[in-house]
């Protein structure tokens, strides 16, 4: 009990004396976490701590995330998203793969193609936890970079699972014989065996159990959920309905972690069937506090765990091979970006958000080294490789925050004002939300309204059918011309 405490406070400590810190410094949480990650790592040490089996809790965190994504998403919403769910979360996972496979392969000196492709497939994907995380903080999640980002990484998740069944078929027989040999000699034949209902099945039989096991995510989500939920409120204690949404995630994390699948799938599928359920935002504010507190927990686990002595040992080598991971990445998601019309600053938000490795590199990483596809000498540099993109994501989000973003909000200023030439008895400045609204309302009382903004919502209303003039509210020169123009109306 005393370990355990010691390291929850541990953990504790160094999360709120770091991201307060990092908050006030405008580096944002995610950084802080791996900040502290970074510092308390020589304790963990000293104490012989376990990170990997602590980051395997702290994923739980991934899960409520996704849970939470899935309760804002209606299913006619999921729908209109198909055309990039598939296009740029299907292309970005194919063409990285392919990319990073054949240069791991002219790189590698025993060029094995079955490596080659393990390394690509697990080094294609990106970080689900950093960037909506990260998103979510800087308001960007609703933008059109951050719903194409969103629309990668759940293709992402998706795709975890097949390629978790592809790697054993790439495994090299010398490596397995390796692997096998070690478990004997150090007697972990039968250790860390996961419990599994589709063990010893065959192809079709494990189909048909998998398809049964979402198929009874979706029925109890319409079905199930307001009848317990019904029951629970006549006990009218607010901790059974926080105790009630936490069965519900690890209950299907529990069933999607038996069938074989991603746990962060399936609660995102729940979510999705609840998203119009009238508990929604029950299980939101129920959820979340755990969800935030176990995304630190693993953030900070990254940082903890990058091995700093094979990394020393190997600098220039893992520092090379990340980099050049973020910029194949970083290539292949500008030029799907412009295939897909996300134009402007919204480009570089996709770039440069995804341009990192991910979390579930790790377990691939892991199941690889034990499937023998991957040599465990290997499987320790990418590790690092991972862990290293992913701590250098946060300063990407903060390059296109202070740099990228505020070059194209000047090039939209330096732009020429729009010669005005409606004489209309009203001036609407600023075409925000607000403005838009007051906008519909004046129309609708039959008045004619001269919208005038310097932002890039006027290509918007202007797709729209409605009149918008580029300029500066501000300027008391357009002003005081459009005031002589509002007199003659007068």
């Amino acid at each position: 009990m005393g370990d355990f405490l010691l390291l929850g406070t541990i953990f504790l400590i160094a999360g709120v004396m770091a991201v307060p810190i990092a908050s006030m410094l405008r580096l944002g949480s995610v950084l802080g976490y791996l900040i502290a990650g970074i510092a308390i790592s020589p304790v963990l040490s000293l104490l012989n701590v376990d990170v990997v089996s602590v980051q395997h809790f702290a994923e739980f965190g991934v899960v409520m995330m996704l849970f939470l994504v899935g309760l804002e998403l209606e299913p006619k919403v999921l729908w209109t998203m198909r055309a990039r769910l598939l296009g740029l979360g299907g292309g970005q996972v194919i063409v990285t793969a392919v990319i990073v496979g054949v240069i791991a392969y002219f790189v590698a000196s025993d060029r094995e193609w079955g490596v080659a492709l393990a390394v690509g497939l697990t080094l294609a994907l990106s970080s689900t936890a950093i960037v909506l995380q990260t998103l979510n903080e800087n308001g960007l999640m609703k933008s059109d970079g951050g719903q194409a980002s969103f629309s990668v990484l759940l293709f992402q998740d998706i795709a975890v699972i097949p390629m978790l069944a592809l790697m054993p078929l790439l495994a090299s027989p010398e490596l397995v014989a390796q692997v096998a040999e070690a478990a004997s000699h150090a007697g972990e034949e039968d250790h860390g065996r996961e419990l599994s209902i589709v063990a010893g099945l065959n192809g079709w039989q494990t189909a048909l159990v998998t398809l049964g096991a979402v198929a009874a995510v979706v029925l109890a989500g319409n079905y199930l959920t307001r009848p317990l939920f019904r029951f629970i409120a006549r006990a009218r204690l607010r901790e059974l309905f926080t105790a009630g949404a936490l069965m519900i995630v690890v209950g299907i994390a529990l069933l999607m972690t038996l069938v074989g699948l991603s746990p962060a799938l399936g609660t995102f599928v729940a979510g999705v069937v609840l998203a119009n359920s009238e508990y929604r935002h029950e299980l939101e504010s129920d959820i979340d506090p755990f969800r935030g507190l176990l995304l630190g927990l693993f953030f900070m686990t990254v940082g903890a765990g990058i091995d700093f002595a094979l990394l020393a040992e190997n600098a220039a080598e893992i520092l090379s091979w990340t980099l050049g991971l973020i910029a194949v990445k970083a290539a292949v998601l500008y030029a799907l970006g412009s295939a897909f019309r996300i134009r402007g600053a919204q480009r570089w938000l996709f770039t440069l958000g995804l341009a990192q490795a991910g979390e579930f590199g790790f377990v691939l990483l892991a199941f690889s080294e034990t499937e023998g596809v991957i040599p465990a000498v290997l499987a320790d540099k990418l590790l690092l490789v991972v862990a290293l993109s992913m701590l250098l994501t946060p300063g990407l989000f903060i390059l296109y925050q202070r740099v990228i973003a505020p070059m194209f909000d000047r090039s939209q200023q330096r732009r020429e004002d729009d010669v005005i030439e409606e004489e209309n008895g009203i001036i609407l400045a600023g075409s925000g939300r607000v403005g838009t609204i007051i906008t519909r309302m004046l129309k609708a009382a039959g008045h004619k309204v001269t919208v005038i903004d310097y932002s890039r919502q006027l290509d918007i209303l202007r797709t729209f059918g409605n009149h918008a003039y580029f300029g500066d509210a501000t300027r008391p020169g357009l002003l005081s011309r459009r005031a002589s123009a509002m007199r003659k109306c007068w």
